[in-house]
């Protein structure tokens, strides 16, 4: 079920970098060089399979940027903040 602007805006509220642009949620992790992004990308593979939802991802050297939406919905759902909170989770035990 599709969220709305309120439910989104809430939601951001309680994960730490997190923006909405369009009709998803993005967020930029930086790392001290190429190989420990692309580490931390590799770590989200699990997750993502597990959870049936795939983000899109985007690396630039030692930047990693994740957008998350729900292609099938047309739109930001329930799943995709989950999947940003386990993300979150991933970046910061890393």
């Amino acid at each position: 079920m599709l969220l709305n602007q309120t439910e989104i805006q809430q939601k951001l509220n309680n994960l730490d970098q997190w923006a909405i642009n369009g009709k998803n949620i993005t967020r930029t992790f930086q790392f001290s060089d190429f190989v420990n992004a692309i580490d931390f990308v590799n770590k989200l593979v699990g997750p993502a399979e597990s959870a049936g939802h795939h983000p899109d991802i985007s690396i630039s050297y030692n930047k990693v940027t994740i957008s998350l939406t729900s292609h099938d919905q047309g739109g930001i759902t329930q799943k995709d903040f989950d999947l940003a909170q386990e993300i979150t989770n991933i970046f910061q035990s890393s």
